[in-house]
């Protein structure tokens, strides 16, 4: 193997795939970055066996070949690298990879191309297309509210429906429950669903930045992986097995007190609350009272530290129905609050100890549900 390329190329691509690399493997090749000669272009690939990323980067091949390296000592070499032209040969007889660039030269002892896990690219025939725009927002949206806990292997992921023209994702972690919906540009061949990790549509979030062309996203036949094929870019993740609990009942379906407020508003008497909850379990309290005759609503945001002291912030707000006093995880409130693209917020309860509901005004594609904390009264 023997090809040049530009520094800036070759350490924006590893930056790319290098987040898919293993940390702690048993197999010493999946801390490597897999390096490949592929049509004229250099393919980098990394794996942890959960995620695999493969980036495709412009370069001069004159030897074709493959090879794998440390992730780590690549990446830390050609970052500190000046932007020029590195000129790379593999000597294939002891795996080792030669690297020159201005002044500076380096070996790097590999492992051999074929120990490293393929990653298979899968048809996307049966694939839909999906704006990239749209669907960062979408995990930005549903993504936070999965659990981080092992102990449910289901709610670490985040269920995808398809249905004809209609995308639905929705996570819930057992404290919150967060669903949004759009709209695909053609109907799906057919009606579907399937969990995928959180952490890796966060990672597809991440190196999807970029993209303005369609993603395409392909389900495998044997329903054990899903496929995310961008212009330079792909991502295959492992899919969760197990059943996702029905969200739809979960959502409460009537409310005895409405509140509209100021979102931004909203969130910075939560986040200022936030400091004087921490060292009382997070929690904070929000008073809603209606005005007369549908005008002038208070919302009163409170937040008690035994040691600390105490904050009070009030916010006008447009209340229909019942005064309420309910209290809500500030970090759970403040996380919801930052994904809402809308100026205003609508709150939605029931009583004390019923789950809150939360969705942005003229936005219909997206909910919010998230469950009280109790207070002694």
């Amino acid at each position: 193997m023997k090809f040049s390329c530009l520094q800036e190329n070759l350490a924006k691509g590893l930056a790319i795939v290098g987040r898919a690399v293993a940390t702690r493997s048993t197999l010493p090749v999946l801390s490597n970055i897999l390096m490949a000669t592929d049509e004229g272009r250099l393919k980098l690939s990394a794996t942890n066996l959960e995620v695999g990323i493969s980036c495709w980067i412009g370069a001069k091949v004159e030897e074709d070949g493959a090879t794998t390296v440390p992730a780590r000592l690549l990446t830390d070499f050609v970052n500190s690298l000046p932007p020029e032209r590195i000129d790379a040969e593999l000597v294939t007889r002891t795996q080792t990879l030669n690297l020159k660039c201005s002044n500076y030269e380096a070996n790097v002892k590999g492992i051999d191309a074929q120990e490293f896990p393929i990653i298979v690219a899968l048809s996307e025939d049966t694939g839909i297309s999906l704006e990239p725009a749209t669907l960062r927002e979408m995990i930005n949206q549903v993504s936070f509210a999965a659990a981080v806990d092992e102990s449910r292997p289901v709610l670490t992921g985040v269920l995808a429906e398809i249905s004809g023209t209609n995308l639905t994702m929705a996570a819930a972690d057992g404290f919150r429950l967060s669903v949004r919906k759009t709209e695909l540009s053609e109907a799906a061949l057919s009606s579907t669903s399937v969990i995928i990790p959180a952490r890796a549509l966060q990672e597809l979030a991440r190196v999807s930045a970029e993209e303005d062309e369609p993603i395409r996203m392909t389900i495998a036949p044997n329903r054990s992986q899903v496929y995310f094929r961008m212009t330079n870019i792909d991502l295959v993740s492992q899919l969760v097995e197990g059943n996702f609990p029905d969200y739809k009942q979960i959502i409460p379906k009537g409310y005895a007190t409405h509140m509209v407020v100021d979102a931004a508003e909203l969130l910075k008497a939560v986040k200022i609350a936030s400091f004087f909850a921490r060292d009382a379990a997070n929690v904070i309290r929000m008073r809603i009272t209606p005005g007369d005759q549908g005008m002038g609503g208070r919302l009163t945001v409170m937040a008690t530290s035994a040691e600390l002291g105490d904050n009070v912030t009030e916010i006008d707000a447009a209340v229909d129905g019942e005064p309420i006093e309910i209290a809500f995880n500030a970090k759970y409130l403040a996380e919801v609050l930052s994904v809402i693209n809308t100026p205003q917020v609508a709150i939605e309860t029931s009583s004390p100890s019923s789950p809150g509901v939360i969705r942005p005004i003229d936005d219909e594609s997206f909910v919010h549900v998230i469950m009280p904390m109790h207070i002694a009264r």
